[in-house]
């Protein structure tokens, strides 16, 4: 399981066509703050498809069905199932 697996978890079992959460929300998924990255780098949000992509975050929410629609840097995420 990775590190980011709770996240997928939690995306894979809403039922919302849209999610839209917190970072602290995501932090609290996750059980551990976000990296600076992910506060100040939109690209960190990015929806990656090569598989060969190191970013174990984003595969975890591609891996659900979910894609990171909009990001409001340091506030929220949202989230669009595909």
């Amino acid at each position: 399981m990775g590190k980011y697996a709770p996240l997928g978890f939690f995306l894979k079992n809403c039922n919302n066509g849209t999610e839209i959460l917190s970072f602290n929300e995501i932090e609290t998924i996750l059980g551990f703050p976000l990296p600076n990255s992910a506060t100040t780098r939109r690209e960190w949000w990015g929806n990656e498809n090569d598989q060969t992509t190191r970013h174990t975050h984003c595969k975890e929410w591609l891996r659900s069905g979910w894609k990171v629609e909009n990001v409001s840097l340091g506030f929220n995420v949202t989230f669009k199932k595909i």
